[in-house]
């Protein structure tokens, strides 16, 4: 259950709409992040403002709407769409009576539900606590009541009444703890380097059908929900593309717009999964009247990440929701699926293994007998698949390098 209450929190959506985004198309994601949470969004309202008032959010008169719109829906939550301060929701939950949360803290939340992970839930905490920290003289009716509920769960949430020094002392063991998750991490691909192993990354939008591409390909029962979220913890697969190359897949967590800076900090470890790949499938909602904006949120986070030079295959899934005159010819770096019904795969997999690096080749070698030090070279500094003494020669199949393959290739089968 991802509600510990039995009666499901009502939600009430609250955004000031002031030209710097599409509000409109923001509370439509909110209400998606809400549901995820557990909640059920039952009334929403925006507000045009030049920017915020400092410390109430909205205006007077909108302040005083939303109360009566709490009171008369029977609101448990007040969800803002924006990063609040202390004294704003002080002052909001003071007039209304009623919880308040901005979108961090909800984002924060669906994360601390979707960790699996010891790393997932590292970066979990962290991102809470240094949140909460500047936030601690901030909390209301959110830290009087028992439970909490949405907004006050994961790892973190004993910790919001501890005092700051208590926070920073817990901060410090929690950096020490990734930085060991991140040392590891680092040795794993240092090992793939030197195995020839070849990472592609899957990446995008939060809900794009990422971990339902990824069972597609290699049946690795990654959650596959339509939820924004679902999948928070990296997961590595081997596939094997028709050409023979194996690369190692790797799915990652769902990225929003307007994503918290400290959430793309607490979570860099994981996203540089993709940054350290050597191709990346950037999968988008080809059903989504926001598919090009979603595709550039991931683009831009990227060239955050420097994924400048890294081939990038934008991968529009759900086809099966369009018709065929609204589905592009493919090509090397724009491919059309279905996750869910298996088509267009093959294209995929063709765009994958035209975008493979030049670095590794797989090859097979029929090497002389006085050639045995190669062997060993091989088995040193790539990755030797198999190897087998025959009356010809020894039968070699190995992923090596670009510069052993010019050594080798004379002896090339």
């Amino acid at each position: 259950m991802i509600e510990t209450e039995e009666k499901i929190t009502r939600a009430l959506l609250v955004s000031v709409d002031t030209g710097k985004f599409d509000a409109e198309s923001s509370m439509d994601e909110l209400e998606e992040l809400v549901k995820s949470a557990g909640a059920e969004p039952v009334f929403t309202v925006i507000q045009k403002l030049d920017r915020p008032e400092t410390a109430t959010y909205v205006g007077s008169g909108k302040l005083l709407e939303i109360k009566d719109i709490c009171e008369a829906q029977e609101i448990d939550l007040i969800v803002c769409d924006d990063e609040l301060s202390p004294t704003q929701i002080k002052t909001l939950e003071k007039e209304t009576d009623t919880r308040v949360i901005d979108r961090t803290t909800l984002i924060l939340d669906i994360f601390a539900l979707r960790a699996r992970s010891k790393e997932g839930k590292l970066q979990v905490e962290l991102a809470q606590l240094k949140y909460a920290l500047p936030r601690l003289t901030g909390k209301g009716i959110e830290l009087s009541r028992l439970g909490g509920g949405i907004g006050t769960r994961g790892p973190g949430e004993t910790k919001l009444e501890t005092d700051r020094r208590h926070i920073h002392r817990r901060m410090e063991t929690l950096k020490e703890q990734l930085k060991d998750v991140e040392n590891h991490r680092s040795r794993l691909r240092e090992r793939r380097d030197k195995d020839g192993v070849i990472t592609v990354a899957i990446v995008g939008y939060t809900n794009a059908g990422k971990s339902t591409l990824m069972n597609c390909l290699t049946d690795a029962g990654v959650l596959a929900q339509d939820k924004l979220f679902a999948t928070l913890d990296p997961t590595s697969r081997a596939l094997k593309l028709p050409d023979g190359v194996t690369v190692m897949l790797i799915d990652t967590v769902g990225l929003v717009r307007r994503l918290p800076h400290g959430l793309v900090e607490a979570f860099k470890s994981t996203l540089e999964e993709a940054a350290q790949s050597d191709i990346i499938l950037n999968v988008c909602d080809a059903s989504s009247p926001e598919v090009l904006t979603h595709r550039e949120v991931t683009a831009d986070l990227l060239a955050e990440l420097g994924c400048g030079d890294t081939p990038i295959i934008n991968v529009y899934n759900k086809c099966d929701k369009l018709s065929a005159l609204e589905i592009a010819p493919d090509d090397n770096l724009n491919v059309h699926i279905s996750a869910k019904n298996s088509t267009g795969i093959d294209s995929l997999l063709k765009a994958i293994e035209n975008n493979l690096p030049v670095r590794v080749k797989r090859v097979k070698l029929l090497l002389p007998f006085n050639m045995a030090g190669a062997v060993s070279e091989i088995r040193e500094k790539a990755n030797l698949i198999s190897e087998e003494y025959t009356a010809e020669g020894i039968e070699v199949e190995a992923v090596i390098d670009e510069a052993m393959h010019r050594k080798l290739d004379e002896y090339r089968v």
